[in-house]
């Protein structure tokens, strides 16, 4: 959700912006294949009711609708998501990180797959463009592992603590998935700054490849 705000704000900004996604993990702890479902395991950790973790997840699928995005929370699979970070940050050297962030946030929130499975990402890759035998065998090592934790390490020094964490600059942060209007606002306070601002007056000797201009009296 904060991904899409955040792309919907940089169609309202005439600059260019590069933007780059970093590997974090909420629980790097969990394992690859969960019994509990999203509400179940929500209930337990804020130690709220099932109907109170439900209740609370809608709010999210009905703000994910407003910026076209469709959370089936009902059947999404709970997993440990390190590989699939692997991937992505194997898609990037590849040039398909953007293709394939957005293909594996897609299959979790909204398709139900199990994004933990090396077969269910396999697939994904081969369907953003990558080569499946390189995929599977990045997979079945532990080729890009340094690079996520790399990643979370750096995250862990900026002080980030959840998703999304949108680092602008190396100096702003925005937290939360903030509406469009943040994200332009932020942007072009940043934008501003970046920007050169000539103090001298036109009195001054002014040389280029062409030679120097001598100013007018």
């Amino acid at each position: 959700m904060g991904k899409r705000r955040l792309e919907d704000a940089l169609k309202q900004i005439d600059h260019p912006v590069e933007v780059t996604y970093r590997c974090f993990e909420l629980d790097p702890t969990m394992g690859r294949d969960i019994k509990e479902n999203i509400y179940e395991r929500l209930a337990k950790k804020y130690g709220m009711s099932i109907a109170q973790a439900k209740a609370n997840t809608q709010r999210m699928v009905q703000m994910a609708k407003e910026v076209g995005l469709d959370y089936q929370m009902d059947t999404l699979i709970l997993t440990n998501t390190f590989d699939a970070h692997r991937l992505t940050m194997f898609a990037k050297t590849q040039g398909f990180m953007k293709e394939m962030t957005e293909r594996i946030l897609r299959a979790y929130f909204t398709e139900s797959k199990h994004i933990g499975d090396h077969v269910t990402l396999t697939e994904l890759a081969v369907e953003v463009g990558l080569n499946r035998e390189d995929v599977a065998k990045m997979l079945a090592g532990d080729e890009m592992a340094d690079v996520v934790r790399a990643d979370e390490q750096t995250a862990k020094q900026y002080g980030v603590s959840g998703v999304p964490f949108f680092l602008i600059n190396k100096k702003y942060a925005l937290t939360g998935a903030q509406p469009a209007a943040t994200f332009v606002q932020a942007l072009k306070k940043v934008i501003a700054e970046d920007e050169i601002t000539i103090l001298n007056s036109q009195d001054g000797l002014n040389c280029d490849e062409d030679g120097c201009e001598i100013p007018k009296k």
